[in-house]
């Protein structure tokens, strides 16, 4: 879908961090709204919603990315402000790679269970858009630590901690007897590699992600999660459907990307020279974990193998988007 010439207008002449509020403000509108009909293809096509802004960013608005992390509204930021604000029991879960797109399970989940929804919005990942640059921001040396029960270096003090990867039924029984509380689940992660082969991708994932979300197993373990405690349920970073983004035909820029990102969207590199192209087929930049080079726009080329139908790590903007929602239990 294309992008309205106000929004436009004001992408290219507002300051950044006033043009990323825009911006994540708008993946909001478009992707928070209810599911209606059938959850796989309507969530193909809120996906082909967000095209048009991800082609302004890697085209008249580029150079926007070079303030990402500085200007978009951080979401390691948002959960610190949270911890800190919140009095009494408080909690995180974090569900890795859960993307903008799986907010409106989360929403009709929390209303209809009895939830009050005290702020929902879209928030930035780290660069690159994955676990580790996550982790990092939230003063975790990796995700691993978290297994330990507590972390002294989390900025979130007095942090209990777990990290969990079983049935959620197993996971409610096993939480840490604390008021405070810091949990990550490696679920939908866990599925984005399966789904990711070639013949699948967004509309299959959809439907397994779908039936979770809407599944009694899962509440459960938010009310377990809720029980005293304010929650927040939040994601490290989304992930791109990058099965569906159009193919490279240029056979110079095929070879390119290919050789230097692999079946990747972005690569550690000590390169830091523009692009060959204009406008530019992708950026290199210095994040918080170092110099790295993305891809910019929705390309997509051939590997050896195949190419991945899902992938994060990237900055189209459904990678690095998360949600940020916070609840608590109505009496």
């Amino acid at each position: 879908m294309s992008v309205d010439s106000t929004l436009l207008d004001r992408l290219l002449i507002e300051p950044s961090q006033i043009a990323w509020r825009l911006i994540f403000d708008e993946l909001w509108q478009r992707l928070s709204v209810p599911i209606v009909g059938d959850p796989a293809s309507e969530l193909v096509r809120r996906d082909k919603l967000v095209e048009g802004l991800d082609l302004v960013l890697s085209s008249s608005a580029w150079e926007l990315w070079r303030d990402f992390e500085s200007a978009a509204p951080s979401n390691a930021k948002a959960i610190e402000e949270f911890w800190n604000q919140v009095q009494g029991g408080k909690a995180v879960l974090v569900l890795d790679a859960l993307s903008l797109r799986e907010v409106p399970w989360l929403l009709a989940g929390a209303e209809s269970r009895g939830y009050k929804i005290k702020q929902a919005k879209a928030c930035a990942s780290a660069l690159p858009s994955d676990t580790t640059s996550f982790a990092k921001l939230l003063g975790l040396p990796q995700r691993s630590a978290l297994t330990a029960g507590a972390v002294n270096s989390l900025k979130l003090a007095g942090a209990a901690t777990a990290l969990f990867d079983q049935p959620w039924q197993e996971c409610a029984n096993t939480l840490p007897n604390s008021p405070s509380l810091f949990v990550w689940h490696e679920w939908p992660d866990s599925l984005l590699h399966d789904y990711a082969a070639p013949g699948k991708g967004l509309a299959p994932l959809a439907q397994a992600v779908g039936a979770v979300l809407c599944g009694d197993e899962f509440w459960s373990f938010i009310d377990r999660l809720a029980t005293g405690r304010t929650l927040v349920i939040t994601s490290d970073h989304g992930y791109a459907a990058s099965g569906q983004f159009g193919d490279v035909h240029d056979l110079v820029q095929k070879d390119y990307l290919a050789s230097t990102y692999g079946a990747e969207r972005f690569a550690s590199s000590q390169d830091q020279v523009g692009s060959a192209w204009a406008p530019p087929l992708d950026i290199a930049m210095t994040t918080t974990r170092g110099a790295y080079r993305f891809v910019l726009g929705r390309r997509s080329w051939s590997v050896a193998g195949g190419r991945k139908n899902l992938a994060h790590g990237g900055i189209s903007l459904l990678e690095v988007a998360s949600p940020f929602i916070e609840i608590v239990k109505q009496n």
